[in-house]
């Protein structure tokens, strides 16, 4: 009997000589995906502000979709009757979609977690619904996306206790009725996510059995919850000196340009957050030295665009000035810096591939740190800890 192909691959281009860094090419259904990578969170099949095809011209070629929401409204069946999100959305890149264990956290009030699943109710009409292992991997084939995530058992990472080690235990048990339920390995490719909170004999255990699973891929889950980043960036350490080289990891819910950066360092290749679109809707556009709160009176008469180096359309084409003034009468402002600030990430994740591939990130890091925290005169005592447990000392 032949075996069929896996649908995904991974190729390490170059790894740093001093961090775990590493250059990867990601090789998925629809095209190819260089890591490291940021991916924009469309939640409900959309980036909010944006359509597919500015998506596409800034440089993405994997973003999220949510199996919750979607799941909800419009449903499996309608997506799946449009040749999947892919044709749903009209999105030619690769897509991956999260299991929906995550509103066990952001929707706490509205579930109940048994053995059996998460019961919620819909935020949308109140009904009640049950979210077994067997159904998220059910609604993630219809959806048809490129990657699809395990049912875990999530809880905050604040909380502690017995709750954190019943979570990680369960979340093992589902991971082998997804990896049952799942008939497209060979087209859907499906990853594992790490539990166990901020306890670091949990996480190995999570690790040591996970790992034991063939799954083509592994995502360190439950953290950038609000646990202190001294705690974060040991579990991030932990799990990637764990998890195997020849397969991607997946740092779920990250996106400030530190986090990416240091993350990058302790062996991360894939990451995702709502932080860009979000903080572009506030008003707020990403730069290299921070972000710039464009609302404010500062930028009334500044015609300089929001970065000089940036080559977007919106730095392209429009001023400080001008987003300004449209922040206060127009939504259109939104979508500009949207666009701006998924390019910037997207920028910030080329520039480290680049300097992985040629043997300079360690310089790389200490360049963007001083840009990012030079007027501070210090940098944030746990990233300044994190690099140097892989060899690179802030200055």
């Amino acid at each position: 009997m032949a075996v069929e192909p896996a649908a995904l691959s991974l190729r390490v281009l170059a790894e740093c000589r001093r961090s775990k860094a590493r250059a990867c090419e990601l090789r998925l259904p629809h095209g190819t995906v260089n890591c490291p990578v940021f991916m924009p969170v469309g939640t409900q099949g959309t980036l909010k502000g944006l359509t597919p095809r500015q998506l596409d011209a800034v440089g993405c070629r994997l973003c999220l979709g949510n199996t919750y929401h979607l799941g909800m409204r419009p449903g499996p069946e309608l997506i799946q009757k449009a040749n999947g999100l892919h044709g749903f959305m009209n999105w030619s890149g690769n897509l991956l979609t999260d299991s929906g264990g995550f509103q066990m956290v952001s929707l706490v009030e509205l579930s109940t977690v048994t053995e059996e699943g998460v019961h919620f109710s819909s935020p949308y009409d109140g009904k009640e619904i049950l979210l077994t292992p067997e159904k998220s991997i059910e609604i993630q084939n219809a959806l048809g996306s490129d990657i699809i995530m395990q049912l875990d058992d999530v809880v905050s990472s604040t909380v502690s206790g017995p709750r954190v080690e019943e979570a990680m235990l369960r979340s093992i048990r589902w991971l082998d009725r997804c990896i049952a339920a799942h008939p497209k390995p060979s087209q859907q490719n499906l990853f594992a996510i790490i539990q166990g909170g901020l306890d670091p004999s949990l996480r190995s255990k999570c690790l040591e059995e996970m790992t034991k699973r063939d799954v083509p891929g592994f995502a360190i889950g439950g953290l950038s919850g609000g646990e202190a980043k001294e705690h974060f960036w040991r579990m991030v350490d932990l799990s990637t000196n764990k998890l195997p080289r020849n397969k991607p990891r997946y740092l779920m819910g990250v996106g400030y340009a530190t986090d990416l950066v240091v993350c990058v360092a302790l062996g991360c290749d894939m990451f995702d957050c709502v932080f860009p679109t979000r903080t572009a809707r506030f008003g707020s556009a990403l730069v290299p030295c921070g972000s710039l709160q464009l609302k404010n009176k500062q930028y009334a008469k500044d015609f300089r665009p929001i970065d000089e180096n940036c080559d977007c359309p919106t730095c392209q084409r429009y001023s400080r000035a001008f987003l300004n003034a449209l922040f206060r009468s127009d939504t259109t402002a939104m979508h500009h810096v949207t666009i701006h600030n998924i390019a910037y990430q997207l920028n910030l994740m080329h520039l480290i591939q680049e300097s992985i591939i040629e043997q300079r990130f360690p310089q790389f890091v200490q360049d963007f740190m001083k840009t990012m925290y030079g007027n501070l005169g210090s940098y944030p005592q746990w990233a300044t800890e994190a690099l140097a447990s892989v060899g690179i000392i802030l200055e």
